[in-house]
């Protein structure tokens, strides 16, 4: 990995862990910051599992998986073609990578993952940086696929 994908996913991290703390010592004692009320709201909890507390109090599990998976996508990263698809495909990894590194950390250290987005509307459930940028990074990987496909399929057509 060259030094600006270690930058990026150090500051992505750091972003991360940051807004964690700031969550943790602003709305851990209950309170609810209301950014657009009964739409958007701050709420911290603790969370023992994976998405939607899946997987929750299997946290061996859910550490030795992500792990695997970094690992992987460390190594798919140094494969990849120097051009465009692959710089969206690594930016798209950088994100994936940090996202699944920052509650890595929280999992090893606590236990726990530190959520506080909350989608009250929709009752979506509570969310933190890291997994904002697992889902941005899986859709941006998603697109550099898809379009590296529409690339490849226009030059066989020539």
């Amino acid at each position: 990995m060259n030094f600006i994908v270690v930058i990026s996913m150090a500051l992505l991290i750091l972003i991360d862990q940051m807004t964690k703390v700031w969550a943790v010592n602003t709305l851990a004692n209950g309170m609810d910051i209301r950014i657009w009320e009964g739409v958007f709201h701050l709420h911290y909890i603790s969370n023992y599992g994976a998405a939607w507390g899946m997987l929750s109090g299997k946290q061996t599990f859910l550490i030795m998986f992500t792990s695997i998976i970094i690992i992987g996508m460390i190594y798919y990263m140094t494969k990849l073609p120097h051009n465009k698809e692959g710089f969206w495909t690594k930016v798209a990894l950088v994100m994936i990578m940090s996202g699944a590194i920052g509650n890595l950390i929280d999992r090893v250290t606590l236990g726990y993952v530190r959520d506080f987005l909350y989608f009250i509307l929709i009752d979506f459930p509570i969310f933190n940086i890291a997994d904002i940028l697992v889902v941005v990074g899986v859709g941006v990987l998603m697109l550099a696929m898809f379009l590296g496909d529409a690339e490849g399929n226009k030059e066989v057509q020539k």
